[in-house]
This record gives structure tokens, C-alpha cells and sequence, in this order.
């Protein structure tokens, strides 16, 4: 993809490991020592979103969303002193997309206290990100995505947006982007016909950045 301008990513799920960690709090709350089938579940639906899992278990498990809701934002803090690793590949790609003259965007859902926070962190340096709670709708709603497109300049045939929720690729579709769903193994997600990727690695390989 030489004519590539710009790749807007996704952070929590995409650029930064975080899933385990906020599943495993989840799961702790419904049992101290949550073992896989329950940790399944929870990764079932943190794939949509945080809140759909806080508010869907617990429903199914009669325990109060504030206690589930705590432990999702006590991990945040966590992440604080012990960030959660960086996705495998993460680095590779934003390095190959900075070295090609390209724009590494971020459009998150997280504060943006927070979401500084953790690329700082993790030592990952982008070129600009905007993040819901500043007034943009949530996707899979295209705002975000529009917002970076127009602040850059940038036609949405140059770019391309990863994300780890089908709400990513919708958005991203959304703007006119094309979108590419990272997806965790053993989790199945409906994203229509969206391209999708078992790694960033593999993303890496398709878009043939590395080559002349």
C-alpha cells in the first residue's frame, strides 16, 4: 500500500495488550479464582465493549455492575505503574508506517488523561489521536475518524484503521476508510465482510510496507 497516508489505530485491544488483564479483573469479581470457561465468557463480551461485558454479567450473574465496574477501573490504575504489554508487532508497524512519511492516528474511547497515560507508558509515540470523552460520539459511529481525517488533511482512500471491535471497522467504514479487524483467537465476532487479521505482524506483511 505505497499511497497508505495514514493509519488510524485503535488502543486498548490493538496497540496495547489490555484484554487480558480487564478479563481477568471481571472474572475475579464472580469468582476468586475464575477458571477458563468463565474467563471465556468474559472475553465474549469485553470484544464489544467494556461496558456491554460490565452490564451483561452482571445481569447473568446477580452481582452489582458497581463492583464489576470498579474492578475495570482499579485495573486502569494499575496500568499506571504496570502497563500492560505492548501488542506483538505494534512497534514494527508503527515504525515501518513513520519511516514510509506516514501518520500514526489514534481514535479511542478512552480519556485522554489516560489514554496519554498508557502510550507513555509503553513508550509508544503517535502523531496525533482524538478520544470520545473530548466530544466525539462513540463508534461504531465515524466522527472520531472523520475529525482526524479533515484535522490531516487526509483523503479516506489513503488510509487504513485497525481495530480490535467490529464498532472499529464499522466506523472505519463508516468515514469511507478501509478497516481491517484484529481478532482474537477463539473469540468469533460478526463484522460483516470486514478484512481481518490474526496479528498485527500479518497486517504488517500485507501491506508490504518494508519493500521499495
Amino acid at each position: 500500500m505505497a499511497s497508505m497516508r495514514a493509519l488510524i489505530w485503535d488502543l486498548g485491544g490493538t496497540l496495547a495488550d489490555t484484554y487480558p488483564d480487564v478479563d481477568r479483573a471481571l472474572a475475579a469479581v464472580l469468582e476468586p479464582r475464575p477458571g477458563p470457561e468463565l474467563l471465556h465468557e468474559v472475553a465474549m463480551l469485553t470484544r464489544l465493549s467494556s461496558s456491554h461485558a460490565i452490564s451483561t454479567l452482571a445481569a447473568r450473574h446477580g452481582v452489582p455492575e458497581r463492583r464489576l465496574r470498579s474492578a475495570y477501573e482499579q485495573t486502569k490504575r494499575d496500568w499506571r505503574e504496570n502497563p500492560p504489554p505492548v501488542m506483538p508487532g505494534a512497534r514494527e508497524l508503527l515504525s515501518a508506517v513513520r519511516e514510509r512519511g506516514g501518520l500514526n492516528l489514534v481514535a479511542t474511547h478512552r480519556e485522554r488523561a489516560s489514554a496519554a497515560s498508557l502510550l507513555d507508558s509503553l513508550g509508544l509515540g503517535v502523531d496525533d489521536m482524538v478520544c470520545a470523552p473530548d466530544g466525539y460520539a462513540r463508534k461504531p459511529d465515524p466522527a472520531m475518524n472523520r475529525a482526524l481525517l479533515a484535522r490531516h488533511g487526509l483523503e479516506p482512500v489513503d488510509c487504513l484503521a485497525v481495530g480490535d471491535r467490529p464498532a472499529d471497522v464499522a466506523a472505519a467504514a463508516a468515514a469511507g476508510v478501509r478497516g481491517v479487524l484484529l481478532e482474537t483467537e477463539g473469540i468469533p465476532l460478526e463484522a460483516g465482510d470486514a478484512e481481518r487479521v490474526i496479528s498485527l505482524r500479518e497486517l504488517h506483511g500485507r501491506l508490504c510496507l518494508d519493500s521499495e
